[in-house]
């Protein structure tokens, strides 16, 4: 079996599996908001299938739903109004992940609960939800990040 085979036997199950899980109450699972570039499930890891530029579940593909600049789920579309949730290790919701800063609850919204320096619910907060000390904090390089949903309805074609 030579190494183009094998690699493309081994994206057809990974998809596969995780087809088993995304489709998820929340919407369909995009990884975890992080910068680790080990984790399995980190949009910072470019090998992994969330952060991936070529994957359909990456909000790093610029062709895909979740990377488009076009896209009204998208999280890099600064006009979308339906970006990726943010949830933390224990299920509490911490904004849309969104270029998006005049949408109430994006992280790039500086006067929003979400998006400000200053608010403790913040991922850009040094010294709170962003602190890089916690494990579930996009900012920390050995943690595993926070969980990314879509804000998709899980039967839309």
């Amino acid at each position: 079996m030579g190494e183009p085979v094998l690699r493309r036997f081994l994206w057809i199950v990974l998809l596969t599996l995780s087809l088993t899980t995304i489709c998820q109450a929340k919407g369909t699972y995009l990884g975890k908001l992080s910068v680790n570039p080990q984790g399995p499930d980190s949009i910072g890891n470019p090998a992994g299938l969330y952060g991936s530029n070529l994957s359909p579940f990456s909000i790093h593909n610029p062709a895909g739903r979740y990377g488009s600049e076009v896209s009204n789920v998208s999280a890099t579309n600064p006009h979308a109004t339906r970006p990726p949730k943010l949830y933390d290790r224990n299920g509490i919701y911490r904004g849309r992940l969104s270029a998006n800063p005049h949408l109430p609850d994006s992280t790039s919204n500086p006067y929003g609960r979400y998006g400000s320096k200053s608010s403790p619910d913040s991922i850009n907060n040094p010294y709170g939800a962003g602190a890089s000390g916690r494990l579930d904090s996009p900012n920390n390089p050995y943690g595993e990040g926070m969980s990314l949903y879509a804000d998709d309805d899980v039967h839309e074609k």
